[in-house]
């Protein structure tokens, strides 16, 4: 049986670079050689494509060949340069492993559409809606779902810092994981907040604090029928969420741990399931994301934000989320590719 030759794009010119990286080392541990020939992409830190032989440890290094992705569609594939001569490879579908700018906010995605090849997950319009929260939090509010109040920052926008309910959660609008993300609890501390977020993106939201349990659902499959995973709930210790900011995360955070399935009750389960669905819809998402939400104290559930290329590390939520509904990381990966292929025939 002839393999089908997949292209793991990894790396990134993004913050969330090294998360990307553990992503696809995960997921070449996963990966069924016997069905798929992987094709692993590396983009460094400064944005050069390279073909690599793993992602391991070392795969800037030991022999990484120059590529390019061919926006020529008859190519369907990469374009290999080495030594003055250029190597055609046909692919038979990517799967993007690129977390956070130009990879969740549907850069590489458009990219993909241009040179005709199959992807797994959103695509241009859902990622990029999805990475952009104040439209996210708009897009759901029309579907009936609660979400923080807020208010949008452009560029060196003024903001009247005595009129904001503290304490309020300072993030860049279009950013990955809670980079330049800062929680203020009195107007002194603002400018400093407002300069952090800046640091990442033009566009800062501000948004009210909300008082309860960190919650997520991770989503698999096509909007119609989407297999969900189990909750988990994000046990704070102190301070607020602050994920893959340790320089050693697979060890532990220094002040949070993950419960799965989460410790709530069986009507609450069912609640953020049910409400990760209608936002998974809503938002257009297709083939996997994480839903992130807070359970309020009087049961209501309120988004937080959607992840449509949730990290896949070792100590990532989404796959233990899947692995406690019974599908595991090689499962995950096969109904990925199964669904990503099935959509292109129809």
């Amino acid at each position: 049986m002839n393999r089908l030759k997949i292209g793991v794009v990894f790396g990134g010119a993004s913050e969330e670079h090294p998360v990307s990286v553990k992503s696809a080392q995960e997921v070449a541990k996963n990966l069924d050689t016997d069905r798929y020939e992987p094709y692993w992409i590396g983009i460094t830190r400064s944005g050069a494509w390279t073909l690599c032989d793993s992602p391991g440890a070392d795969w800037e290094n030991g022999g990484a060949r120059p590529v390019v992705l061919s926006p020529d569609r008859s190519v369907h594939g990469l374009l290999v340069l080495e030594r003055g001569r250029c190597e055609e490879v046909r692919l038979d579908l990517v799967l993007p492993l690129l977390h956070g700018t130009l990879g969740e906010d549907g850069a590489i995605q458009g990219l993909l559409e241009l040179s005709g090849l199959p992807y797994v997950g959103c695509d241009v319009q859902s990622s990029a809606l999805c990475m952009d929260k104040s439209l996210t939090y708009t897009v759901a509010r029309s579907a009936g779902i609660a979400t923080p109040n807020f208010r949008v920052v452009s560029g060196n926008g003024a903001v009247d810092a005595g009129r904001l309910p503290y304490p309020v959660f300072v993030k860049p609008a279009r950013s990955g994981s809670s980079f330049g993300v800062s929680k203020v609890a009195g107007e002194e501390d603002l400018p400093s907040a407002l300069d952090a977020a800046r640091q990442y993106d033009s566009k800062v939201l501000i948004e009210e604090a909300v008082a309860g349990s960190e919650v997520g659902c991770a989503i698999l499959g096509e909007p119609s029928a989407p297999i969900v995973g189990e909750v988990d709930r994000v046990a704070l210790s102190h301070g607020f969420f602050r994920i893959h900011q340790e320089d050693a995360p697979e060890e532990g955070s220094e002040n949070s741990t993950f419960v799965v399935p989460a410790d709530i009750s069986e009507e609450s389960r069912q609640l953020v399931q049910e409400s990760a669905r209608t936002i998974y819809r809503a938002l257009g998402c297709r083939g996997l994301a994480r839903v992130d939400m807070f359970l309020k104290k009087d049961g209501q559930v309120v988004l937080n934000e959607v992840n449509t290329l949730p990290g896949m590390t070792s100590y990532s939520r989404y796959p233990r989320m899947m692995a406690a509904a019974g599908l595991p990381l090689s499962d995950v990966i096969d109904r990925l590719v199964s669904m990503t292929l099935h959509r292109e025939k129809r």
